[in-house]
């Protein structure tokens, strides 16, 4: 029988870091690893592409690392676009997920897409997990082409 990891304590603190250039690679590492599962499910998995899609869209200065317990466990890529914020990336490795780690990541995304005022956009691959995911922290499905699918979460107030 498998159990289910229990939820952090609320006082378990989440650290974000900055990334720099030279996190590229291992943060692609880290892509790849977490994406995997869902890709494979769909039969898309290629970890070269996969790595690669981090690569041509790697923005360092828009780039958090999310560290838990001292380990990095994923990281988060959210960048400015046309009067909004876009989540280009958001992945916790599969040693850490289940833990509550990515809904407290859409808390602190929430509470700084309210302050700007900003709606947050983003894309999730279609069947994957991620979709019901972003649909409990309130963003609204927008559109859809043949591989992912588009959500917005306006800002509150």
């Amino acid at each position: 029988m498998q159990h289910e990891a229990p939820n952090p304590a609320p006082s378990t603190t989440l650290v974000y870091t900055p990334v720099t250039d030279g996190d590229l690679e291992a943060l692609a590492d880290l892509r790849a690893e977490a994406m995997r599962d869902s890709l494979e499910r769909v039969g898309r998995f290629d970890p070269d592409r996969a790595r690669q899609r981090l690569r041509d869209g790697w923005a360092p200065a828009h780039t958090w690392s999310i560290e838990f317990e001292g380990s990095r466990a994923g990281f988060y890529t959210l960048r400015p676009v046309d009067g909004g914020l876009k989540l280009d990336h958001l992945y916790i490795l599969p040693a850490f997920q289940n833990l509550g780690l990515g809904g407290r990541v859409m808390q602190r995304i929430a509470a700084l897409a309210d302050e700007a005022r900003l709606a947050v956009h983003l894309g999730a691959l279609r069947d994957s997990p991620s979709n019901a995911f972003y649909q409990r922290h309130g963003y609204i499905k927008t559109g859809e082409d043949p591989w992912d699918i588009y959500y917005v979460r306006c800002a509150a107030g």
